[in-house]
């Protein structure tokens, strides 16, 4: 037990993509690891992350991370990869041919929902997700307004 306890303070979170929860009707989780050249560990140490655009594809039997935007770091020589590149994730190839035949299915997607270091490690949340219509944005919205308005009127009393 105390274990357990002492692998959720391990975790630190680099960025999380609050979009993706606007954008989509999440469904199932995963953690995938990431390859990482030189400077790029730092950069995300440094909190340096931004996944507002990316999502992950599969090709080849090998699973892929694209438009995550890690900037270059600072003290970093001229090696610094490009901040936008493609990485590959790392995942079992079960898990991967699993997520395969679910995102062939109409409308799903692999969507990365955070970075986090555990362990150590770069980790990668993705999450299998479907994108919302407009008038689910817009019911999603009204919902959260109204649940404001109610704990506002609690509050008051």
């Amino acid at each position: 037990m105390a274990d357990s306890k002492k692998s959720l303070k391990d975790v630190k979170t680099v960025c999380t993509n609050r979009k993706a929860y606007h954008d989509y009707f999440l469904t199932e989780t995963f953690e995938a690891g990431i390859s990482l050249k030189g400077t790029e560990v730092k950069s995300l140490r440094d909190g340096k992350a931004n996944l507002k655009d990316s999502y992950a594809t599969i090709k080849d039997g090998e699973m892929y991370l694209m438009n995550c935007h890690i900037s270059p770091y600072s003290a970093g020589s001229r090696e610094n990869p490009p901040p936008t590149r493609t990485r590959k994730l790392l995942m079992h190839r079960r898990e991967i041919e699993r997520l395969l035949g679910k995102t062939k299915e109409k409308g799903f997607t692999l969507v990365p929902v955070k970075i986090y270091f555990k362990k150590g490690y770069a980790k990668v949340e993705l999450a299998l997700g479907k994108g919302k219509k407009l008038f689910d944005k817009r019911r999603a919205i009204k919902e959260k307004e109204s649940k404001r308005e109610i704990e506002r009127a609690l509050k008051k009393r």
